[in-house]
């Protein structure tokens, strides 16, 4: 099982797309994104620009006490800290270069 992120132009047309592990999601708790990730719609969150404080935030916490944050690794290593910092500024980066993009998830 997996979290699918997806930002799409006002054309529709994707322009980013990534997928992790459901296994980081008590690490994305953990760092405060859970919901930016997993559920943004719950939070009312359509376009790019509302997740890039939400996740630079989380970012900060994950580069900040990396030691701390490996204790939520996945068992079985399907969701490691080393995937999830990568996947979390490639996001936010994503957002940053087209933030009024529309958020979507699958997970």
């Amino acid at each position: 099982m997996s979290l699918d992120v997806y930002l799409a132009g006002p054309d529709g047309n994707e322009s980013y797309s990534a997928n992790i592990t459901h296994n980081l999601n008590t690490m994305a708790s953990k760092a405060g994104i859970y919901y930016p990730l997993w559920r943004p719609d719950e939070l009312g969150i359509v376009q790019a620009y509302r997740l890039i404080p939400l996740l630079q935030d989380g970012l900060e916490r994950l580069l900040a006490d990396p030691e701390y944050f490996k204790r939520f690794n996945a068992a079985n290593w399907w969701g490691t800290y080393k995937h999830f910092c990568p996947f979390v500024e490639n996001y936010l980066r994503a957002c940053e270069d087209d933030p009024y993009a529309t958020v979507s998830v699958s997970r």
